[in-house]
């Protein structure tokens, strides 16, 4: 008997000691219709994916690509009386080489004669996979077309991406952002940038997602 209580306690303890490590994502509703997010970031990742849903096993929507080391995310102003699901995703992949690009001045943004260059371009089709850091895209170019447009081009090496990501670092920004998410073996794209994205510098990204999260929930109040 003294044996079988010892097994039992082990086994209770183990579960405290798993319990305390979860959840790894939290939620908490900071007001009626605003939510604010909290996880533990992993190391070694590209980042974090915040997703939400309004029933659990529904369609999620993207609400940001969080960086590696963020670990909060507030989701303002929402529907009263409805309930949001949660989810953090981990991003794996190896950015490219950069480029560093200063636009001149200017706000126009003129009709494009031609060809649409904003449009992806996929002629892909990598052979290395995004868990190798040889997977990383290649030969990363800027080629600036009016005083807020820029068309970037390279050269897919990924195999089973689930997708680029094309990341800026506003000059003085501490941290990149993602400018914009692209289908598998996309290798070109043209950019509209924001006002603070004139001088910067950019990158691309292979990436995958990883696992999911626990699932947090909030139903928001009345306003």
């Amino acid at each position: 008997m003294i044996r079988r209580l010892t097994l039992v306690g082990l086994l209770f303890l183990a579960a405290c000691g798993q319990e305390q490590q979860d959840p790894v994502l939290t939620s908490e509703l900071t007001s009626p219709v605003d939510v604010t997010l909290h996880w533990r970031p992993v190391e070694g990742s590209a980042g974090q994916v915040v997703e939400y849903a309004n029933t659990a096993d529904g369609e999620y929507t993207v609400l940001e690509f969080a960086g590696p080391a963020k670990d909060t995310f507030r989701h303002p102003d929402l529907i009263p009386e409805t309930q949001f699901y949660y989810r953090v995703r981990l991003l794996t992949g190896t950015a490219s080489a950069t480029v560093d690009v200063a636009l001149p001045p200017g706000d126009d943004v003129p009709e494009i004669e031609g060809p649409d260059w904003t449009a992806p371009v996929k002629a892909g089709g990598g052979k290395t996979p995004v868990s190798s850091p040889e997977a990383a895209a290649s030969g990363l170019k800027a080629e600036v077309k009016h005083a807020n447009g820029i068309l970037f081009t390279w050269e897919d090496r990924a195999s089973d991406e689930d997708g680029y990501l094309v990341e800026v670092r506003p000059a003085g920004a501490a941290d990149y952002r993602v400018a914009v998410q692209l289908d598998p073996d996309t290798t070109s794209y043209g950019v509209i940038t924001l006002p603070d994205e004139k001088t910067a510098t950019y990158r691309v990204r292979a990436f995958r997602f990883g696992t999911a999260s626990n699932l947090t929930r909030q139903t928001t109040g009345k306003v």
